[in-house]
């Protein structure tokens, strides 16, 4: 599973955020409108939105509660959904909250059910130029649209050059790749998070066995 490149978790936050991801795209995801840009000194804004079918309070909870925080963004989580609050994550089955390599996003504005905007104070140490992305501020806007609630996420404070670069590909891609999971946590449900460790851990045992058999065949 990719574990660095998500909002929260890395929206933001994203949770509040995936892999290396310079290879990939938000047009991984055709449902997810991209609508970022680059600013007159050069600052890029990151900028997509999706269509969630379900209602703003609903959608409002899924970022803001743990529970509903779990339902789609990491298995081990929690959050103070205040102002001021933190949002911290873990896509470590074995993590505790608290551990030391826990992604925390604190809430740095709110308008309940409207706005909410978190800054990183603590990322993963396997996510590239993480120092800089402290910087990055990240604004979530929820607005009543035909059949649902659409989720606007905007990113600012990648200034122009390394580590920046990186990171806006990153959560480029990684971004998108939550909002689309958070949309469907309401289509098909919450993650079962117990069924996608077992599912990791019957694939790391077949490669080992398959590691194993090829090193004997040498």
């Amino acid at each position: 599973m990719k574990t660095v490149g998500r909002i929260v978790a890395g929206a933001a936050a994203g949770a509040l955020i995936a892999g290396a991801a310079a290879a990939q795209s938000v047009k991984d995801f055709p449902d997810v409108a991209d609508t970022s840009f680059v600013q007159a000194n050069g600052h890029k804004v990151l900028r997509i939105a999706l269509d969630v079918p379900a209602p703003r309070k609903a959608v409002w909870e899924r970022f803001t509660t743990t529970e509903g925080y779990r339902a789609w963004a990491t298995p081990v989580a929690q959050v103070d959904g205040r102002l001021g609050g933190m949002i911290e994550g873990s896509y470590d089955f074995k993590a505790r909250i608290g551990d030391a390599d826990n992604i925390r996003n604190q809430i740095v504005l709110l308008a309940p059910e409207r706005t909410l905007a978190i800054r990183n104070v603590n990322a993963p140490k396997a996510l590239p130029g993480g120092k800089a992305f402290g910087e990055i501020v990240t604004v979530m806007e929820f607005d009543d649209v035909a059949g649902g609630t659409r989720v606007t996420l905007t990113a600012v404070g990648y200034k122009p050059g390394e580590p920046y670069d990186t990171l806006y590909r990153h959560f480029s891609w990684g971004n998108a790749y939550s909002l689309t999971k958070l949309k469907e946590s309401f289509v098909k449900g919450p993650i079962d998070w117990k069924q996608v460790q077992a599912q990791q851990e019957a694939k790391a045992a077949s490669a080992k066995v398959a590691s194993g058999a090829t090193k004997g065949a040498n």
